[in-house]
């Protein structure tokens, strides 16, 4: 009894540092939720430009229509990158929850722990990459402030 007491105890303390990398996590997927919401309010405004047609013409419609491609790819991008942070958690979550059950059923779990720690990592990874590339696309393409 006192070993799966001790075990546990241990596994509560290992447990401490996927729990902040969630922290973490749902930062990450606050930053990328409301860069998608800027998008989006964006692209709203375009579209309500383009339906206008009784406003006098400040951009050529080619060039609305473009920006709407840009909106669109950058949204697709951001979308994928929130995906990729929720599998992530959800891959730390399973670490955690591994952990627990190793230790309650005398399990050696250690491996396959191990193994969805470093998917969970790569997946973090992936996004992290798509929030970067998101930034770039977002900075280089001069998406216009709403007028």
């Amino acid at each position: 009894m006192e070993s799966h007491i001790s075990d546990i105890a241990h596994v509560i303390q290992l447990a401490v540092a996927p729990v902040f990398l969630l922290t973490a996590i749902a930062t990450m997927i606050n930053a990328m939720n409301t860069r998608l919401g800027r998008i989006v309010d964006r692209r709203r405004v375009i579209q309500d430009r383009l339906r206008d047609t009784s406003a006098p013409a400040h951009q050529p419609t080619e060039e609305l229509e473009d920006e709407l491609r840009g909106l669109q790819r950058r949204s697709h991008i951001i979308y994928l990158g929130i995906l990729f942070l929720v599998l992530s958690a959800l891959l730390v979550c399973l670490v955690v929850a591994g952990a627990f059950v190793g230790a309650l059923i005398s399990v050696d779990l250690a491996k396959a722990v191990a193994v969805i720690f470093v998917l969970a990592m790569i997946t973090m990874i992936i996004s992290l990459g798509l929030f970067l590339r998101e930034v770039y696309l977002g900075v280089s393409t001069g998406s216009h402030i709403i007028r």
